[in-house]
């Protein structure tokens, strides 16, 4: 009898430990699952704020401009700078006289022979967006 209930014992034993292991990895798995999808939203929000910041490109380009054409306009620079910081959105360095570089400026044009190459022209400025090239600064290359 005693023997029966030692065997009894050990088979609920070995039903509760089952039972908890069961619950545990159901516990694992459904955090995994949590943490899936949370990385999968952040991957979503940073894609639909990476297609809205590609499509206001083209009006920062077109401010841009018009800062430059009108001093009138002089004070949206800083605001202009502000509101593309608080975006993540950084200019590239493409002054005049910056030592070009392919993996952030893209030369539309060349001028000059020489070993050093450097900026002559910025044609479209380049930005890059959380730290990452969003798009390389078209630029006129001198060789000197």
């Amino acid at each position: 009898m005693k023997k029966e209930k030692n065997v009894e014992t050990n088979k609920e034993l070995s039903k509760e430990a089952e039972l908890l292991n069961d619950l545990q990895r159901t516990r694992a798995d459904f955090e995994n699952y949590r943490k899936q999808i949370e990385i999968q939203k952040e991957n979503e929000r940073r894609s639909v704020r990476l297609a809205t910041v590609m499509k206001i490109l083209p009006l920062l380009d077109d401010m841009d401009r018009a800062i430059m054409s009108y001093e009138e306009l002089a004070p949206l620079k800083k605001t202009l700078e502000v509101t593309l910081k608080d975006l993540g959105l950084s200019k590239i360095s493409s002054e005049v006289g910056v030592e070009f570089n392919p993996d952030i400026h893209e030369a539309v044009m060349t001028e000059g022979e020489g070993d050093t190459q450097v900026i002559g022209e910025t044609l479209r400025p380049g930005y890059y967006y959380e730290n990452e090239v969003l798009r390389p600064a078209m630029v006129k290359v001198i060789g000197k």
